[in-house]
């Protein structure tokens, strides 16, 4: 059984994911919120250390706990894996491959993947939905040593990186995002159902192993009128990089 203090602490989260404390504003004091709960002031107070520990909120002494965050960090898996992530927001991920080929390693492939050029990898362009929505374009690269288990995963299949788990044993353990914009060109256009040069969100990633082997890398456009990222940044934790444009 779910302690209450964990219980109150994810309403609370809930709560501050809905915006209805925005960062900056203060927490009903612990007497408010004990009165609200029903419950003990030693059981909100472990409520709220829970959400201090992860940098949602904090605190001073003798005042109200501020909000730090508007959003709750999200796993790495969820963050890897667009079924995962829409399963976290109670939504539903669809999507389907558009088309799926062997191509020799460009240069480029070769630098990100660690391969050399010309070795036969992989191409896969998908198109994810939200609730059937299309809301996103997957141009992924795999390794030639992780390719013949990606062709084999039927078109529809909504998360690719549960099924290669389930299959092989794979486990995403590392991943580098570089986060821009770009326009939406013809083919862009065409399979998310937006003008053309339309604004879209690209992330430009490469996944690797726990050994840090390349398994992936991959350019996914989204629509920016559907999905955003948040940063939340601290002193003592920040992996957040700011560069210049390649």
């Amino acid at each position: 059984m779910t302690a209450r203090h964990e219980e109150i602490a994810d309403e609370l989260r809930r709560a501050i994911d809905r915006e209805e404390y925005t960062v900056g504003s203060r927490l009903p004091s612990e007497t408010e919120l004990a009165a609200e709960y029903g419950v003990s002031r030693g059981t909100v107070r472990q409520a709220v250390a829970a959400l201090t520990a992860e940098g949602l909120i904090g605190s001073r002494q003798g005042a109200r706990r501020v909000v730090l965050a508007s959003r709750r960090s999200q796993s790495f898996a969820e963050l890897r894996s667009f079924a995962q992530w829409a399963r976290a927001m109670g939504r539903e991920a669809t999507g389907h491959v558009v088309s799926q080929e062997y191509r020799p390693a460009t240069q480029e492939d070769a630098v990100r993947l660690q391969l050399p050029v010309g070795t036969r990898v992989l191409h896969v362009l998908r198109v994810r939905g939200l609730d059937g929505e299309p809301v996103l374009l997957e141009r992924t690269v795999y390794a030639d040593w992780i390719s013949p288990a990606v062709e084999a995963i039927e078109p529809e299949c909504p998360s690719v990186t549960q099924r290669l788990y389930e299959e092989t044993g794979l486990v995403f353990a590392y991943g580098e995002h570089v986060i821009d914009a770009v326009a939406a060109g013809a083919q862009d256009a065409e399979l998310l159902g937006i003008r053309r040069t339309s604004p879209l969100l690209r992330v430009r990633r490469v996944t690797t192993t726990r050994e840090g082997r390349p398994v992936e890398w991959s350019d996914d456009r989204y629509r920016s009128d559907a999905v955003s990222f948040s940063v939340h940044n601290s002193i003592g934790n920040n992996a957040l990089a700011r560069k210049t444009a390649e």
